[in-house]
């Protein structure tokens, strides 16, 4: 096979060793490699660097280990090409797999550029990653928490959640208060409504009469510290995303414009994608890496599955959340769009398509540099005029009718 790199190295990371095999070609065609066993310590991967250097390594290969190979990348990254690869991507032939054997499998196929790397952003878009999918878990904690404080209202007989939307808004937060604080009085508790709550007021005083005892109190107020902590740790988050990227203010804004796309989810978007669509030579190669397209599983002329391929759960979840909100937009394209599909395919393929959509947009945003601009409920009507004019005359046809079409007058 060709040799493609003259000098690279192969790296099997683990939590706390790394076995590496250097492989250069030398000038008289002869084949040479060599294989160390180095830990993760800081000054040992400083002193494996330096011996990349001193062999005259130009690449390095590694698997993509949990979060294992983040501080070697640390260390190599800038001085050496860095390819992380996902261990899916190589797998070894069949035998006696060991560490040393998998090292020397990776510099093998790195030598001959059988490696295709994984996507690695730049070190702010990285730190930004960090903070974004560090919100959504704080986040579903709030949500489990929201949850058990209802649990614990409907086990005292309080029905609030079938009047408020949300148990822990405004009104639900002061009246859960006064229960905490020993106020029982339905009529007391429902004049704590605010805004378009006040106008449920008899259904309030209906769902607050309960019997609440000593012990849900209890179990209110342990809960409650719980919630406001994870509120405060949203709104840090919140705020130092926010130092983050506002140096892309212009892409926010601009993804901050697209139906569905509010400005959480456009965060997302630039954590995990990136305003820099160069990594990505077309929006299919994008819509491929955030598994919003179609798989490819075929054998013998024969289409065996077409699941979506794997990409981000941080990603995948922005879509859904994208593409529900962007189906409900009132008279706009993806309502259209996402009614047309989800009565052809379901309301969860619907929405992955709804999704890819949305991700082809936001693809040529980027790339492009444009603004947003709504095609309208009408524009597939438009598109596929003979398809409808074809389909309604067939209708009408069956139900014993005679149809002649005449243009309207301009």
């Amino acid at each position: 096979m060709e040799i493609i790199v003259q000098c690279c190295a192969g790296l099997d990371v683990h939590k706390d060793s790394v076995e590496a095999c250097v492989r250069r070609m030398e000038p008289e065609g002869k084949l040479y490699h060599q294989i160390r066993h180095w830990g993760t310590a800081t000054r040992e991967l400083m002193a494996m660097a330096d011996w990349f250097k001193a062999e005259g390594v130009t690449q390095v290969a590694m698997e993509s280990t949990g979060v294992y190979w983040k501080p070697i990348f640390n260390i190599l990254e800038g001085e050496f090409e860095v390819l992380l690869v996902n261990a899916q991507k190589w797998k070894h032939v069949p035998g006696h797999k060991t560490d040393v054997q998998d090292c020397q499998w990776i510099a093998q196929l790195l030598q001959h550029g059988l490696l295709k790397e994984s996507f690695i952003p730049p070190r702010w878009q990285r730190e930004l990653r960090d903070l974004t999918r560090q919100r959504a878990q704080v986040i579903g904690e709030h949500s489990r928490i929201s949850n058990r404080i209802q649990k614990v209202l409907e086990d005292a007989n309080i029905k609030l959640g079938s009047v408020a939307s949300d148990v822990v808004g405004v009104s639900g937060r002061q009246m859960l208060q006064a229960i905490i604080g020993g106020e029982s009085d339905p009529a007391q508790l429902a004049d704590l409504a605010r805004r378009r709550l006040r106008g449920k007021i008899p259904q309030l005083q209906e769902a607050l009469y309960g019997k609440i005892s000593e012990h849900h109190r209890w179990m209110l107020a342990l809960l409650w510290d719980p919630l406001a902590a994870a509120e405060a740790f949203i709104a840090r988050l919140d705020e130092r995303i926010a130092q983050l990227t506002r140096p892309q203010q212009p892409a926010l804004e601009k993804l901050d414009a697209i139906p569905g796309i509010d400005r959480r989810v456009a965060e997302v978007v630039l954590a995990e994608i990136g305003p820099d669509m160069s990594p990505f030579p077309s929006h299919a190669h994008l819509a491929s890496w955030a598994g919003v397209c179609p798989g490819n599983n075929e054998s013998a002329g024969k289409r065996r599955s077409g699941k979506t391929t794997k990409g981000s759960r941080w990603l995948r979840q922005a879509w859904v959340q994208a593409a529900w909100a962007a189906s409900h937009k009132k008279d706009s394209y993806f309502q259209a769009h996402a009614h047309n599909l989800m009565r052809r395919r379901g309301r969860k393929r619907g929405l992955v398509g709804v999704a890819h959509s949305l991700l082809l947009v936001i693809y040529h945003i980027l790339h492009d540099g444009t603004d947003y601009r709504d095609l309208g409920r009408d524009f597939l009507d438009r598109i596929r005029a003979t398809h409808l004019i074809r389909y309604h005359l067939k209708q009408l046809q069956q139900l014993g009718f005679t149809v002649t079409l005449a243009p309207a007058p301009a």
